[in-house]
């Protein structure tokens, strides 16, 4: 295996010297390794992998050294997932996402099962996710479990049958605005009226599919599309510096939180119901996801279960403040 791994190394170093840096290794041991590795596939193939060039140049993979380095790289791969998930089925290991805005909930969790986790020799490791991977990442193994949110419609979604959901929060959209008053009334506006105005939008993610759920698949065409953008925090900071005249589209909970000044990026604007009013009925589902019956495969031990129980914990404890204040809105 450490041979395929320094024989990788050199294919994507391109020498010895540049493997062994990656590796952080020796150049005489990686140069013994692939010294052994050619010899004895030039006995088993009768060529070798790798031909040495001038001195400072890059060495030449053969036909056989790039088939062999192909394969070597789907061997450890495939090696390394079994391994991950022999770790995660006995709790050696848990790999948990999040998006922008749910990072919080997340840590609050994390922070009341880091003291048992280290206790008990758990690796936890918290990696960002953007919303449009959210599933996909989920559904490959690349991670265990997410806090985040899905563009889905109201009742049924097939795409959510893999999966086990702690559901937060379903809502619509909100429109935030640097427009006065004087040029959009509030407290709300009708989503028949978004063409009207110059908008910024993503690319990609839980915008554009409502975007096209409302409007088709030409909706660049039918709106007015004044910047595009790449995540919300950059679409709050344009309309705030004024260079953007016009609005941004966000789920109602970042709505809210602007609205309420929690959120820095969003000072001096407004925050407008978004009320939909040409359907399908479309939301935004934030909740916590995890593979389905991965959870009921382990025991409540499990750190996987551990770690849900807290953020269950943690969602009923934000529903309990929020409650104080406003009717349910536990999530961004």
């Amino acid at each position: 295996m450490d041979q395929l791994r320094t024989l990788l190394a050199v294919h994507e170093a391109g020498t010895a010297l540049g493997a062994a840096r990656l590796l952080g290794r020796e150049q005489s041991s990686v140069q013994k390794q692939l010294d052994t590795l050619n010899r004895n596939f030039g006995v088993v193939c009768g060529e070798p992998l790798v031909l040495k060039r001038g001195r400072s140049q890059k060495v030449l993979f053969t036909a056989t050294g790039e088939s062999l380095a192909e394969l070597a790289r789907g061997t450890l791969s495939d090696w390394q997932e079994s391994v991950h998930d022999c770790r995660r089925r006995l709790g050696g290991r848990l790999v948990v996402g999040s998006t922008r805005y749910t990072l919080g909930f997340l840590l609050n969790a994390v922070a009341l099962v880091t003291e048992d986790f280290g206790r008990r020799g758990v690796e936890l490791k918290v990696e960002h996710v953007r919303t449009r991977d959210l599933l996909e990442r989920l559904d490959s193994k690349e991670l265990d479990l997410v806090c985040g949110s899905v563009f889905t419609r109201a009742g049924h979604d097939g795409r959510l049958d893999g999966f086990e959901v702690m559901e937060w929060r379903r809502s619509g959209l909100s429109l935030i605005t640097n427009l006065g008053p004087e040029e959009l009334p509030g407290p709300s506006m009708p989503v028949r009226r978004l063409p009207e105005l110059p908008l910024a939008v993503s690319a990609d993610g839980l915008i554009p599919g409502f975007l096209r759920g409302w409007f088709g698949g030409r909706y660049r065409q039918e709106l007015h599309i004044a910047a595009e953008i790449d995540t919300v925090q950059y679409g709050l900071e344009l309309l705030a510096s004024g260079v953007l005249r016009g609005c941004v589209l966000v789920t109602q909970g970042i709505g809210e939180a602007v609205a309420d000044g929690r959120l820095q990026a969003g000072a001096g604007l407004r925050t407008l119901e978004l009320e939909d009013d040409i359907g399908p009925e479309l939301e935004v589902l934030v909740g916590v996801f995890v593979r389905a019956g991965e959870r009921a495969a382990q025991d409540d031990a499990h750190p996987l279960n551990v770690l849900w129980g807290a953020l269950a914990g943690e969602n009923a404890r934000w529903r309990r403040v929020m409650r104080k204040d406003r009717p349910e809105k536990p999530a961004l």
